[in-house]
């Protein structure tokens, strides 16, 4: 029979966990080119879907699916230490690597100062979608 172990309150031993996770799941898409045209060709609504699904994912992974209380965290500004974390990590990992990688120095050369920075934005938002994953589990296994 496996053996779970009791949840305990946030620590930030979870949040090194959330990053190992995260930054493990954002790599590829930081450097795959298809990421940052679709990040070109995206309008603001699709951005903001993007945020409303990192945060979705997120929320579920750590308080629905690990079964968890929200209420057994501390609170930043009226939201769970655990979930600000992992928000900060999920969007922090990728944007990192992105600057790290030179990613929009490569893909978006051509592109006015300006523009490059919402098209980083919103990559960073797609690639956000699968750091969460990695973050959310992370955090949820070990």
């Amino acid at each position: 029979m496996a053996r779970f172990r009791p949840h305990r309150r946030f620590r930030l031993a979870d949040s090194a966990q959330q990053v190992v996770g995260g930054f493990l799941l954002a790599g590829p898409f930081v450097v795959t080119e298809e990421v940052w045209v679709l990040a070109e060709s995206m309008n603001v609504y699709q951005a903001l879907l993007t945020v409303a699904i990192v945060f979705t994912i997120g929320y579920a992974a750590l308080y629905k699916a690990a079964d968890r209380d929200p209420e057994d965290d501390f609170e930043l500004a009226g939201v769970p230490a655990r979930f600000a974390s992992l928000m900060l990590v999920s969007y922090g990992a990728v944007l990192v690597l992105a600057v790290a990688f030179d990613a929009p120095g490569t893909f978006l050369a051509d592109l006015p100062p300006r523009r490059t920075a919402v098209v980083t934005a919103k990559a960073v938002g797609i690639g956000a979608v699968f750091s969460v994953v990695g973050a959310a589990t992370a955090d949820s296994v070990f």
